[in-house]
């Protein structure tokens, strides 16, 4: 691990690495204003957003004969389908094709495409985490924002058939702010679920996570030290209340916390970075 880097709850959105897993962004303080925040990707406008007709052609570049002609073949069938039963099997068909070609992006778009027909919460939510997956690996901005774009696109779908569906806001919310010109959408999206149900876990480590990244450290010390008084043995919390105190100078308060963190931490992979971290600011 970079000496910069810490470990994060996030996106993969981030994220967006799955979310409220343990992740990785550079500290970086943008502004003291929650809508300046960003949890590690690019604000929309920053970076040209990729084109899936790009994105296929290339991909298609790197396929063997005998499989292209698969793929055009069920690219035709998806065409002349008249029925949405065959249009969504095909869709799954060329998923299923490309993702064990390992060209993950292209493979969640038809996913997406069949879950747009099915119109599940379900197939729609499992489509928005393939994107949310891929995004917090990949280095291209301009695929992270396609990814970003389709998440949100199907989230809201999603959304809109659970409406009761906390989590899926938490996941909708965080990328509005780390992806868009409208981050104050998702911070009020956040504060909704955080007010509504202030026991929510997910939501109060995500506002903290965004308090921190826009430099608004006692803001993030408040939320996480509230939290901690009903989970005191949350390794979360404690890593992102050392994250703010450490940024806020107070490295022995950090290196204390994050030595409660490390305790509670059973990957042995985690653990280390956590030991390289502590060791990076002593």
């Amino acid at each position: 691990m970079r000496r910069n880097q810490l470990l994060l709850i996030g996106l993969a959105v981030a994220a967006v690495t799955v979310l409220y897993a343990f992740g990785r962004i550079t500290p970086k303080v943008q502004e003291h204003d929650h809508a300046h925040a960003s949890g590690g990707a690019m604000p929309q406008g920053q970076a040209a957003v990729a084109d899936f007709k790009d994105l296929l052609q290339k991909a298609k570049e790197r396929v063997p004969a005998e499989k292209l002609a698969e793929i055009t073949g069920l690219e035709n069938t998806v065409v002349r389908g008249d029925v949405k039963s065959q249009q969504i099997t095909a869709y799954m068909q060329l998923y299923t094709l490309w993702d064990s070609l390992n060209e993950l992006p292209v493979a969640a778009y038809y996913l997406a495409e069949a879950a747009k027909l099915e119109n599940s919460g379900k197939s729609l939510t499992f489509a928005a985490n393939l994107f949310l997956d891929h995004l917090s690996h990949t280095q291209d901005a301009g695929v992270r924002m396609w990814e970003a774009n389709n998440a949100m696109e199907l989230l809201d779908k999603a959304i809109a058939l659970q409406p009761n569906n906390d989590t899926l806001k938490i996941k909708l919310g965080s990328l509005l702010v780390s992806n868009t010109n409208e981050p104050m959408k998702g911070i009020a999206m956040l504060r909704d679920v955080a007010e509504r149900n202030p026991d929510f876990l997910d939501a109060q480590l995500t506002l903290a996570n965004f308090s921190i990244t826009s430099g608004q450290f006692d803001k993030a010390i408040e939320r996480m030290e509230t939290v901690l008084k009903s989970r005191p043995d949350e390794p979360k919390a404690l890593f992102l209340l050392a994250v703010a105190y450490q940024n806020k100078g107070e490295k022995d308060k950090a290196v204390d916390l994050l030595r409660q963190c490390r305790k509670l931490i059973k990957d042995p992979s985690l653990a280390a970075e956590i030991d390289e971290y502590i060791k990076s600011i002593q």
